[in-house]
């Protein structure tokens, strides 16, 4: 496979520095940058450990969806969390230090990075290794599971689909034994003749092989089964899906009947549900925010309707609380309905997304532009980065009409 390096749509905002008003603003939320204690670049400010590239991935998807120009300095830390065989752990605390067998790697952290890293644009050769990993790690049964070496499961196998299609890699193709990622999948996916959990996916068979119904499992296999990404844009609109049984269902009617089950779940309160060690059941706002997703984007904005609803009216002290990670789910929810992130229920999900790390590049000068970010970005124009001043003399695009510039930079391989 040839890796296209794009130009991102969030080249917007370099219509800024040439006079142009439609470059998104930064965030003027009174709220600090991350703090110094954070590794410089990352986004949020808790410990990384074990959701650094993770959280990142989605922050600079959630900006790149968003018509924000990431900061190099934030594209620059999550590249340099990879390997030197194309897998990127949750987190390495010294990425100038070599990979080793004890840096626990793993499929989900590396598929969300090409996604993240393919939209912004400028790094085909990271994106590049990354798949190559990916590949080389595949499961016998076509999926893959969290680590290298465990057994497959929908979550794993459906955010791996989503690199894949993200990067116009047929996942149809990419096959072990015969079998690609679709076919595991499939595996995972109740039938409708179930009386608990009718049409829904599982995370993988229980102990006793039964597949037990799962609504984050559920809402990552329909994205998967439809071939879509973190990313997805509503679908055609199709009505309310309904659960219908076959001997062997495409992955069309297994999505169609994983979202069934979703709808189900979601009906009269408007939010998924999750219970903690036995403790009365809560609201779960990140699970909502992947159904609503999925919801859209296998039968339209109007079939997520009433979530989208409920999360307008009660997510945004929760992605307050919980960083950036629930801000760009929440994105991802309004991009999947059409709905405006700076206008979700009265809270502008850019601007706090923006001010949980580095400013973006090409926006005004604002509350959360520090003077280290600032002079990383000069530093940026020195070292040729892709997203420096000559970038952003040399690149304008005009919004209403869709024409632009593509960019086809190809960075430095990094050091391990």
């Amino acid at each position: 496979m040839n890796v296209r390096r794009r130009g991102s749509a969030a080249a917007l905002a370099a219509i800024a520095v040439i006079g142009a008003a439609t470059a998104p603003a930064v965030a003027a939320d009174p709220s600090p940058s991350a703090p110094a204690s954070a590794p410089s670049g990352l986004y949020g400010s808790t410990d990384p450990q074990y959701d650094g590239v993770w959280r990142q991935s989605l922050a600079l998807l959630a900006q790149d969806t968003a018509g924000v120009v990431p900061s190099s300095k934030a594209v620059k830390w999550l590249t340099d969390q990879q390997c030197a065989n194309g897998a990127f752990a949750p987190f390495r605390a010294d990425p100038a230090a070599a990979c080793d067998a004890k840096t626990m790697v793993d499929s989900n952290s590396t598929a969300a990075a090409v996604q993240a890293l393919w939209a912004v644009g400028g790094h085909g050769d990271v994106v590049e290794d990354a798949l190559g990993w990916l590949k080389s790690v595949q499961n016998g049964d076509g999926g893959w599971g969290y680590s290298p070496g465990t057994p497959s499961d929908a979550n794993s196998t459906s955010v791996v689909i989503g690199a894949l299609t993200a990067t116009e890699t047929d996942p149809g193709e990419v096959r072990k034994d015969g079998k690609s990622p679709y076919d595991a999948l499939l595996t995972f996916a109740l039938p409708c003749a179930k009386d608990k959990g009718a049409g829904a996916f599982a995370f993988q068979p229980d102990k006793d092989g039964k597949l037990p119904p799962n609504a984050d499992a559920t809402a990552a296999g329909v994205l998967g089964a439809l071939g879509k990404g973190l990313v997805a844009g509503a679908g055609e609109k199709t009505g309310a899906a309904s659960c219908a049984d076959a001997a062997k269902p495409t992955r069309e009617q297994a999505a169609a009947n994983g979202s069934a089950y979703l709808a189900a779940a979601l009906a009269g309160d408007g939010h998924l549900k999750s219970a903690l060690g036995g403790s009365a059941d809560q609201p779960d706002y990140g699970n909502t925010a992947d159904a609503v997703v999925a919801l859209a984007a296998r039968g339209g904005a109007d079939m997520a309707a009433e979530p989208l609803a409920w999360l307008k009216k009660n997510a945004a002290k929760w992605a307050e609380e919980s960083g950036p990670a629930a801000y760009a789910q929440l994105i991802f929810a309004a991009h999947a309905t059409g709905t405006d992130p700076r206008d979700f229920g009265g809270t502008d999900l850019v601007e706090r997304l923006n001010a949980t790390g580095p400013a973006p590049q090409g926006a005004a000068a604002s509350d959360t532009a520090t003077t280290s970010d600032q002079a990383a970005g000069e530093e940026d124009e020195k070292d040729g980065s892709p997203f420096g001043v000559w970038w952003f003399v040399g690149v304008c695009l005009v919004f209403g009409i869709g024409v632009g510039f593509l960019l086809s930079n190809r960075n430095k391989k990094r050091q391990p």
